[in-house]
Order: C-alpha cells, then sequence, then structure tokens
C-alpha cells in the first residue's frame, strides 16, 4: 500500500515504516518483482520500488480499491514514512 500510495519507495522506507527486517522485506519485493506487479532501479547504493509501469488496468484497480479500504492503516505509515531520510 505504501507504494500504491506514494509511488517508488526505498528498502530502507519500508523496513523503517513497517518495522520489519531488511531480509524478509527484501524477500516479499523480489516476490512481487518476479510476479509482475513491481520494478526495480538501482541508485548508488539503493534499490527503490516502483508499480510495474505496464500494469493491466484491472490489476491498478484493484490495487486502489484495497488502499482505499486501508486508509488508516496507510495514514500512519504513510506519515511515519514521509518524516524518514534514511536513503537520500
Amino acid at each position: 500500500m505504501l507504494i500504491v500510495k506514494q509511488g517508488e519507495r526505498c528498502v530502507c522506507d519500508l523496513t523503517a515504516t513497517l518495522d520489519l527486517s531488511q531480509p524478509k522485506i527484501s524477500r516479499h519485493l523480489a516476490l512481487l518483482r518476479s510476479s509482475g506487479v513491481l520494478q526495480d532501479r538501482r541508485q548508488g547504493q539503493w534499490i527503490y520500488y516502483s508499480l510495474q509501469a505496464d500494469l493491466p488496468q484491472w490489476c491498478l484497480d484493484v490495487l486502489d480499491s484495497v488502499a482505499v479500504q486501508n486508509d488508516r492503516f496507510n495514514a500512519v505509515n504513510l506519515s511515519h514514512c514521509e518524516s524518514l531520510n534514511c536513503c537520500e
């Protein structure tokens, strides 16, 4: 939901915001990347993840619907994530 709502995110943003370990976050991101949901790019030592550019509209609709249904969760995590500057 963080990537759906905010766009591209670094692994460090996700680990700090979700309070989960980097290996666990990276494992899940790798699964989403290999399934074609996410794409990644490297900038220096950081890897940034975003939604795959060519996702079908039905997939975007599902992700948007889930994001709308989780606004309370997203508001808490997004506000925390915005205060981080871990990869700048």
